[in-house]
């Protein structure tokens, strides 16, 4: 029993009173208390929460490094980006080219970039050869010759008139464009002078074989493969694959609809009933 109320009072006596006593090694606690940390023990813990803190100043100081490392490569990106549409822009505003390829054969980014001039020196040059070569403007087929045409392709290819009233009837059916390359073709290959040459064949590759040219005629992988080899030495004939399988898709596909079309039989009714030419006057 006497132990037991022993035990009640030292517990007291550490909770209340002997917190308040300011102990020293040379009064130390009563024995039931932890004994006081000697100063190894005192330097070693002040050093060790010293280290912690450190340690944590440390790390912040690293993660604002971290951050202000994010926020300069972000800037200089941000810059460059900004740069490069200037560049672009200006580009724009001038009508240059950013690479020396002037064929849409690669995925340069130069080939979307079109000054302003350009586009419309091409529209008004695209008038010209829109309004050229149709009926009205070309020799008046007579009637024999017009009747001919239901013989074969060939001749009416061969006709001035009949290519003219074709390219019109294509024009209807929104498919002039195989008319307009065909007879750039051909005029391609009456030219000798290598400046011309290469100056036309850019010219007839951005009309109608680029995807960006909305005249793209409709050709196969095996053709345009044949064209872009060619382009790296351009020539006369560098379309000569390409003129024949346009050739073939207007024979087999917009020849016969033309024959059986409305328009070519009111061209046949229409030469028919022109009264014939007076005869010439005899010579005095």
């Amino acid at each position: 029993m006497l132990i037991k109320y022993n035990n009640i009072v030292r517990e007291i006596l550490k909770a209340t009173v002997l917190p308040l006593i300011p102990f020293t090694h040379a009064h130390p606690p009563p024995s039931f208390l932890p004994p006081l940390p000697t100063p190894s023990q005192n330097q070693h813990l002040h050093s060790g929460i010293h280290g912690d803190t450190s340690t944590g100043s440390e790390r912040l100081e690293m993660r604002k490094r971290q951050q202000m490392q994010v926020q300069q490569e972000a800037a200089a990106a941000t810059a460059t980006a900004n740069a490069a549409a200037n560049v672009l822009h200006g580009r724009h505003r001038m009508g240059d080219a950013c690479c020396f390829c002037w064929c849409c054969c690669c995925s340069c980014s130069c080939l979307t970039v079109r000054g302003e001039d350009e586009t419309i020196q091409r529209s008004a040059c695209d008038r010209r050869a829109d309004g050229a070569d149709n009926c009205e403007e070309s020799p008046k087929p007579t009637a024999e010759d017009a009747g001919s045409w239901t013989s074969s392709f060939e001749k009416v290819m061969k006709s001035a008139a009949g290519r003219s009233c074709f390219r019109q009837f294509l024009r209807t059916e929104f498919s002039e464009e195989n008319m307009m390359f065909w007879l750039a073709c051909e005029e391609l290959k009456k030219e000798t002078n290598k400046t011309v040459v290469e100056e036309k064949v850019r010219q007839i590759y951005e009309d109608f074989i680029s995807i960006l040219s909305p005249k793209e005629v409709s050709l196969d992988s095996r053709v345009r493969d044949v064209i872009n080899r060619n382009m790296l030495e351009p020539t006369s004939h560098t379309f000569d694959d390409a003129q024949q399988q346009i050739y073939t898709l207007m024979q087999r596909d917009s020849y016969p609809r033309y024959i059986n079309s409305a328009a070519y039989t009111d061209l046949l009714k229409s030469l028919e009933e022109e009264p014939p030419p007076p005869p010439p006057s005899p010579k005095p």
